[in-house]
């Protein structure tokens, strides 16, 4: 029953006007991406996501990065989702400053350093422990796209381990999300970003 068929109803009783409105909070309180759903069923999240690049490999060489991923999300009955996310990150390059000494003489440049991508592929978890309030931790690989700032070019891929909160609501299927990620393994050594995701889910 939509707002405007409540308000008439309301008009003309407020009882029953006062039974409408606690069905509807109870059923929003059981739709998917809520504390305590009763319910089961798939979602999928179209989400972008900047981030700021944290770690001494990356910083010299990048202090922004731009992402797109698709989630698929699967509600359990109860406070808990199960994700599976796969996209793509950009690391932008920046202007870096080097210096080398030549016959006793120092020489100093400034270079761009180019872009590094990563294609991350995850799986992982939310909890609610508060009604569309939740934490997230996720683990997956990452695979590099390009690696030229370690060992002439290799690239490789890393492990990817994500902890985060975040805030999902049902109706609007509005999904904003706070993490730290961090990449290790591979050639191009350790480092992370601090991202947040903000995304619209639609399905269940």
């Amino acid at each position: 029953m939509n707002f405007k068929n409540s308000t008439k109803l309301a008009l003309t009783s407020l009882a029953f006007a006062g039974l409408l409105f606690a069905g509807k909070a109870n059923a929003q309180e059981k739709k998917g991406l809520a504390s305590g759903s009763d319910s089961q069923g798939f979602r999928i999240g179209i989400g972008v996501e900047p981030g700021i690049p944290t770690g001494d490999r990356i910083r010299p060489y990048s202090h922004f990065a731009l992402g797109g991923n698709l989630r698929a999300q699967y509600d359990l009955k109860g406070p808990v989702s199960l994700m599976l996310t796969a996209g793509y990150t950009n690391f932008f390059g920046r202007d870096y400053t080097s210096s080398a000494t030549i016959g006793g003489t120092t020489v100093t440049s400034t270079t761009k350093a180019p872009d590094y991508g990563l294609i991350p592929v995850k799986a992982g978890i939310k909890i609610f422990p508060a009604h569309n309030f939740y934490f997230s931790g996720e683990a997956g690989v990452g695979f590099e796209t390009n690696n030229n700032y370690e060992n002439a070019g290799n690239k490789s891929a890393k492990l990817i381990l994500a902890p985060g909160l975040g805030f999902a609501e049902s109706y609007t299927g509005l999904d904003i999300g706070l993490r730290y990620e961090n990449y290790s393994g591979g050639n191009s050594g350790t480092f992370g970003q601090v991202a947040l995701r903000v995304a619209y889910g639609f399905g269940n």
